[in-house]
């Protein structure tokens, strides 16, 4: 997979209700961030997903989109983080 600076990794963790993929996965369609892989699970009622994500195309900033992601994530009760895709390389190269 090629590497490039758009690429962010989105991660979602709580306990499980219904819509929470909907919700993550609508707001990146309107603000045109592609979803490139996406694997969840629930386990004894607690969702864990993780999204790779191009943000290539954007109407919105990196910065933008962590603050609004953390919104959505406060409104349905679950925690979202989203991280610049570099931070997970580098940490593999020390």
């Amino acid at each position: 997979m090629e590497q490039t600076a758009d690429k962010v990794i989105i991660t979602v963790v709580g306990k499980d209700v219904v819509g929470i993929i909907a919700k993550v996965c609508l707001y990146l369609s309107e603000n045109q961030i592609n979803v490139l892989d996406i694997s969840q699970t629930t386990i004894s009622g607690f969702f864990n997903m993780m999204m790779i994500a191009d943000m290539n195309r954007s109407t919105k900033s990196f910065m933008e989109c962590q603050k609004d992601l953390d919104a959505i994530g406060e409104e349905i009760g679950v925690s979202i983080r989203c991280q610049r895709e570099e931070i997970f390389e580098k940490m593999h190269r020390i």
